[in-house]
Parts: structure tokens; sequence; C-alpha cells
């Protein structure tokens, strides 16, 4: 094996570390692995250290020996969740794959309000709060925005904050334009990210 495939291995197996679960296009994105059939070649040869599944394409996450080769305590197992963490990832890869993005990150002033980030990165000049509505309840959606206006109420922030969400159809987008009024915020659909 050369070092230059080992390194790609590598660099794959750090990547779903990091991102939980890839499908294979994402894969291709992030690695310039080529072709379909190249990629699917590449990623069939690692099938020691990655268990797969298909929701369109497939989608891979790390087994027992890939964690232990990435030193990953993480145990990833299939989930119905899939989607929404495809989406997440599709933004990463839109956004250039932040080097300081964080994945599940809470957000909180003890005792007065507290919200999970889907995930969150920033820039010199902004923060970016990600939100990815795949199943959620508009209400949920609702309560989540009112936090994150009552963080930006108490300056949690040193930078301005931007929401930036991934939603299904055009009337949720609609929806959360109107609920982030007086916000900044940028607002994509899964179709045209996936």
């Amino acid at each position: 094996m050369t070092v230059s495939r080992l390194q790609r291995e590598e660099n794959i197996l750090l990547s779903l570390k990091k991102l939980h679960f890839l499908s294979r296009s994402q894969l291709q994105q992030l690695h310039r692995l080529g072709s379909v059939r190249n990629a699917n070649r590449i990623l069939k040869e690692m099938s020691d250290y990655l268990h797969s599944f298909r929701v369109n394409e497939n989608v891979y996450y790390l087994s027992k020996e890939g964690r232990d080769r990435v030193d990953c305590d993480r145990v990833t197992r299939k989930t119905l969740q899939v989607e929404h963490y495809l989406m997440r990832n599709a933004l990463y890869i839109l956004f250039n794959c932040p080097h300081n993005w964080r994945n599940e990150v809470r957000l909180s002033i003890p005792s007065k309000v507290s919200v999970v980030a889907d995930a969150l990165y920033e820039t010199t000049s902004n923060y970016y709060l990600i939100e990815i509505d795949h199943l959620q309840k508009m209400k949920s959606n609702r309560d989540k925005v009112a936090k994150y206006r009552q963080l930006i109420e108490l300056n949690v922030f040193k930078k301005t904050p931007v929401l930036v969400w991934v939603t299904t159809t055009e009337y949720r987008k609609k929806e959360l334009i109107r609920l982030c009024e007086g916000l900044q915020v940028r607002i994509y659909l899964a179709k045209d990210l996936l």
C-alpha cells in the first residue's frame, strides 16, 4: 500500500469521525475521489473500516476497526436521523469545510436560556449558527428562534450571529423567514444542497 493511499484512507476516516455519516457523493467532493466508479472502488477497498447502507445512495459510517484506526470514541449506528446528518454535512461542504466547525454545540446562560445548535462556526466577523429543519415541528423551530433572540439580547455573542437554516419545503422556508424577521438569516432548501 502506498503512502498516498494510506493518507487518503486516513483522511476519509477522519472526515467520518468528525461528521459521523457521509454519502458517497459527499465523500467524492471532500476527498476528490473522481468518478462514481472510482469512488465506489476506493470505498469498497476500505470496507474493513466502514459500514454502509442506502439512502438514495450509499451512506458510510465508521466500523469498530475504523473507529480504532482514528481513535474515535463515539459509536455511530444506522439511524433514522441520517438525513439530518447528511443535510448538515452538505452545508459544511457548501461553506468550504470551515476548520472550526463544531457539531451539536450547547449555547446557554445558566438559569436563563439554553439551546443546542446543530452546528456552529465563526469567521472574523460573524458566528454562524446552523439549524437543520428536517422532521422538526414548526413549534420547535419557533422555540429555538426565541431562544436565539434571547441570547442575542443578552449580548452572548461578541460577533454578529447569522442563523443558517436548511429546510425541506418552500412553505417551511417562508415560515422560517417570517420567524427570523429582524435577525440575520440564510435559508437553504435541502433539495438544492443534496
